[in-house]
């Protein structure tokens, strides 16, 4: 497969919190461990570089269920598991603990989903019944650093372009995701797909600290330009907002305008929905690097993985002031003439006590 490098796509970033991780740190016997841990500690390291560590995953599925009723799509795909742009507040760090991992491994250890092209193509003939949304990227990146080097995304999409009736939405940070522009219309030529880029700030040293190695705001608004020109539907997840950073009039307004002025269709935003695993890494953070805020973030978080009811309100109310102003969709059913995709995050959902199984 030919590779495409962008050699200012993803710096050269310390990890999360500032320390690298051993040489090797794949040390647990897959003997003591069950199900997805024992495939994940038996799993082969195949690349180290980064201060992150690249293993490949043995799955039997590649397509997977959403059993929760108020989750709003019924099947998720993520190519790879943990996510190496390590955004300080994703509430998917709890899903390496599946794995009998630390949640502070999640942008550490990135595993790589085996032979993902075959198996989709089996899941897609035998599981999904036409017209049910698939979410391509609900919990990690499908286009993070990994999928320049094992193109596990690619892989799927690759099948799915053969094809006609799914109906699919991507959501990523990255503007790698161009590269893949003529697949991409390929798969619009038969089936619904939407995609989402999320971009939570236009403040490029806001964005490095929360979102250590994700690409620049500007070339995630690029990428959405270029997607619009390529004829794929395209809108913005303004998403987490975060209390006290990303909140403001001002910073909401030049997201939606710079959205609108990239071609966006849609734009979505939601207040940071933080569970406990990311919790413990994200508070930390706000504390020493916006003590101000510490608090607010404490008193709210500590009772609850969302904010108060009233400032979630006040945000829907200002978001959708923003819609009005700048013409933009609130979902991707309002631009796209296909099977209407439900939009992609949990934090647009009321808390839920059921099995959380958006995270293989």
């Amino acid at each position: 497969m030919a590779t495409f490098p962008t050699p200012t796509l993803f710096p050269n970033a310390p990890c999360h919190g500032g320390a690298e991780p051993p040489a090797s740190s794949q040390t647990r016997s897959a003997a003591d461990s069950v199900g997805i841990a024992r495939l994940a500690a038996a799993s082969p390291c195949a690349d180290a570089k980064r201060g992150t560590e690249y293993f490949v995953l043995p799955v039997r599925s590649i397509l997977n269920a959403c059993e929760s009723s108020r989750v709003p799509f019924p099947w998720t795909i993520n190519p790879y598991r943990g996510c190496e742009f390590g955004c300080l507040y994703c509430y998917a760090r709890y899903t390496h603990e599946y794995m009998e991992l630390d949640g502070g491994d999640f942008e550490r250890k990135i595993y790589a989903k085996a032979n993902a092209g075959p198996i989709v193509s089996r899941d897609l003939s035998e599981k999904c019944a036409s017209g049910e949304h698939i979410a391509i990227g609900s919990a990690t990146d499908p286009y993070q650093p990994a999928e320049k080097e094992f193109g596990v995304t690619r892989s799927i999409l690759e099948r799915m372009a053969e094809r006609d009736g799914l109906s699919l939405s991507i959501t990523t940070k990255s503007d790698q995701i161009v590269r893949d522009a003529d697949l991409l219309r390929k798969i619009s030529a038969r089936s619904s797909l939407t995609i989402n880029v999320t971009i939570v700030t236009l403040r490029t040293r806001l964005a490095r600290l929360l979102e250590p190695r994700a690409p620049r705001p500007d070339l995630r608004l690029k990428a959405l330009r270029a997607l619009r020109d390529a004829g794929l539907a395209v809108g913005a997840f303004a998403m987490p907002i975060l209390p006290g950073l990303t909140d403001s009039d001002a910073h909401l307004e030049a997201l939606a305008h710079a959205a609108s002025e990239s071609g966006a269709q849609w734009f979505l935003a939601a207040p940071l929905f933080l569970m406990p695993s990311s919790a413990k890494h994200f508070l930390p953070f706000v504390e020493e690097k916006f003590p101000r805020l510490a608090k607010r973030y404490r008193e709210w978080y500590s009772r609850a993985a969302y904010p108060p009811d009233d400032y979630r309100k006040e945000i829907s109310e200002k978001v959708a002031a923003l819609r009005r102003k700048y013409g933009l969709g609130s979902s991707p059913a309002q631009a796209h003439p296909g099977p209407p995709p439900p939009q992609l995050s949990l934090a647009l959902k009321e808390p839920s006590r059921e099995k959380r199984v958006v995270s293989c």
